[in-house]
């Protein structure tokens, strides 16, 4: 419909889509290419053992650690997570790593403090990563 009321405006917006596209596409294939490496080298025994609902608080500390230090998109985040899963990844560590990784910046901490300050940088990503631990904690109590 937008093609026969302005055909530019279309075509502008097509040509601005693809771009965002092309700008997107090398991370995310990035991401995929890790995952799948990832899940080739981790057999879902391995995952279970090393984060699954039996792997405690040293799992969920991992699984912290991990998040914190990785830099993912969400919209890669949540699939992976529930890869992990179904691979025998517990409720809690999983928690733990989707809330470490949206809201802990190890990666970026150097650029933050740039812009924010040392002091803010570092409450900002203690209270996420001591936040993140609570609520990995609620969903260990609720879901389990």
């Amino acid at each position: 419909m937008s093609f026969f009321k302005d055909r530019e405006k279309t075509k502008m917006a097509l040509k601005k889509a693809w771009k965002a596209f092309e700008n997107i596409l090398p991370q995310f294939l990035a991401i995929l290419v890790i995952i799948g490496l990832a899940f080739a080298v981790l057999t879902p025994e391995m995952i279970t053992k090393l984060l699954g609902a039996n792997s405690g608080l040293w799992g969920v500390l991992a699984a912290s650690v991990v998040g914190s230090i990785t830099l993912i998109p969400g919209f890669v985040a949540f699939p992976l997570a529930a890869a992990l899963l179904k691979n025998g990844a517990g409720y809690m560590q999983i928690a733990a790593f989707v809330s470490t990784l949206m809201m802990v910046g190890v990666v970026t901490v150097p650029l933050e403090m740039k812009t924010f300050g040392k002091r803010a940088t570092l409450v900002r990503n203690i209270s996420a990563y001591v936040f993140s631990l609570v609520a990995a904690l609620v969903i260990g109590v609720v879901l389990q």
